[in-house]
């Protein structure tokens, strides 16, 4: 299974940044074609060590790499991505991984 990770940066203001991503963000992303999950982090993100830089795990799942990147480049994929600018002021990171079991 191929993933998307998108850690996204304590924001301004949170409550903001949650209103704008369930309610908005959450429904673009859904229309991304080939999302076989949708899994987001629920209370803080935090380290061994305690607090950290972040403020939500975003995690969407794929069959394949090649699913994962048609996704993107659909309209849909790029609408989702245009969106990230509209409430991610803290900043995101994308990190694509190819899973397998060991």
């Amino acid at each position: 299974m191929a993933k998307l990770i998108v850690l996204y940066r304590k924001p301004a203001n949170p409550d903001a940044f949650n209103d704008y991503y369930f309610n908005i963000h959450v429904p673009i992303a859904k229309q991304i074609p080939g999302i076989t999950a949708y899994e987001v982090s629920e209370g803080p993100v935090a380290t061994p060590q305690g607090d950290s830089s972040w403020h939500l795990v975003a995690t969407l799942g794929f069959a394949t790499m090649d699913a994962l990147q048609a996704a993107f480049a659909s309209p849909e994929g790029q609408r989702a991505a245009a969106d990230l600018a509209n409430f991610a002021d803290g900043g995101a990171e994308l990190l694509i991984v190819n899973e397998r079991s060991i």
